[in-house]
Parts: structure tokens; C-alpha cells; sequence
């Protein structure tokens, strides 16, 4: 790996890091029908919850920036990892979490 590709990863993990901190924190989830649009719930560890819906001006930068143009490089990262014979950890996990979200095809 290259010094700029390094830069380029850590560049990329910090602002992600960022912008999750400024979001609505918690596990969303789907629950229902807001008005015509699915509801989307963020549920806190302390058990309340927020409606993103209403939290649009705290989530929309992260809505948008984990929008289907990631959705490339995402899986391709995560097929190179798993034909790796050293699979990244990181990689893993994070495929775990989009397995516990993602519906079944």
C-alpha cells in the first residue's frame, strides 16, 4: 500500500467517524408507517427513542453519504477480503452488522 492510499483510507475513516458523531445516535430500525414514508426509529441504549424523520437536519449528511454509490466499493472490499487469506477483521465485522440489517433475497 502506497503512503497516499494509507492517507486516503484514514482521511476516509476519520471524516466517517465525524459524521456518525453528529448523527442521531442509536440502532435504527424500521417500525411502521410515518404518514406515506416507512419510519425509521433510532432506539438508544438508555431505551428512549427519536423518529430520524424528525431528526433530519442531525442525519441527512449520513443518509446521503452512505447513499448506493458506497455499495461498490463496499462489496468489493468485502469479496476481496473474503478471498484473502488473511481476512481484515474490520471487514468481518462489518459484515456481520449488514448481515443482522440487510434483508433476505
Amino acid at each position: 500500500m502506497t503512503a497516499e492510499d494509507a492517507r486516503t483510507l484514514r482521511a476516509a475513516a476519520d471524516r466517517l467517524e465525524d459524521l456518525a458523531a453528529r448523527t442521531t445516535p442509536g440502532d435504527w430500525r424500521g417500525g411502521g408507517l410515518l404518514a406515506s414514508r416507512p419510519e425509521v426509529i433510532a432506539h438508544a441504549p438508555d431505551g428512549s427513542t427519536e423518529h430520524v424523520a424528525e431528526a433530519r437536519a442531525a442525519t441527512a449528511a449520513w443518509i446521503t453519504a452512505i447513499s448506493p454509490a458506497v455499495a461498490g466499493p463496499l462489496t468489493a472490499w468485502l469479496r476481496a477480503t473474503a478471498d484473502s487469506p488473511a481476512p481484515d477483521r474490520s471487514a468481518v465485522a462489518v459484515a456481520r452488522v449488514l448481515l443482522g440489517r440487510l434483508p433476505r433475497p
